[in-house]
């Protein structure tokens, strides 16, 4: 178990823990969503309640099955729909901006 549980602290991007899993994936998918990927990742491991070890294989074989399913999300969805981070959640994938606030913003100008 120890094994397994270093190799992963090894990954760092979601190409490594893709590869790792031996899960094929799109790299443009990748490129566009590979923080929500490993957030829902990490979203499905917990809903699975697989954080505590077990046998290596029958771990290995949930974790590709959980990643497998977040990339899955990504292929025909788009990080704003999916709302996996907060942000999206509060302004449903939109931008608010008033003028009063940007106004609030600027500093006053000198005069010359």
């Amino acid at each position: 178990m120890e094994t397994f549980l270093l190799q992963l602290k090894e990954l760092s991007s979601a190409e490594d823990f893709l590869q790792y899993f031996g899960v094929p994936f799109d790299q443009h998918v990748v490129n566009v969503s590979r923080l929500h990927i490993l957030k829902r990742f990490f979203q499905y491991i917990r809903q699975e309640n697989l954080l505590a070890p077990s046998n290596e294989v029958a771990l290995y074989a949930a974790y590709r099955e959980q990643l497998m399913k977040a990339y899955s999300d990504f292929v025909s969805s788009t990080p704003a729909q999916e709302k996996v981070f907060k942000v999206f959640q509060d302004t449903d994938g939109r931008q608010h901006v008033s003028l009063d606030s940007l106004r609030a913003t600027m500093t006053p100008r000198l005069a010359a």
